[in-house]
């Protein structure tokens, strides 16, 4: 169950830190509204893989957590 804890918490840092270097770096309003509705944010697909291996830590401590190996 720690374990568990501890990725999960690993994983939401990752994502806080990644997340709060975007915000910073962009000035707001900047650029036309059609452009901005429709480009892809800059850091988009590095965050993506961020998000896809959070995501799959948390899966496999949820697995862990139910796994009767350690018992």
């Amino acid at each position: 169950m720690r374990v568990a804890a501890a990725v999960l918490l690993t994983a939401l840092a990752v994502l806080a830190t990644g997340c709060g270097h975007d915000d910073a770096a962009t000035t707001p309003g900047t650029g036309s509204p059609a452009a901005t509705a429709t480009a892809t944010p800059s850091g988009y697909a590095d965050m993506k893989k961020k998000v896809d291996a959070a995501e799959s830590a948390a899966a496999a401590a949820d697995r862990d957590a139910t796994s009767d190996a350690d018992k």
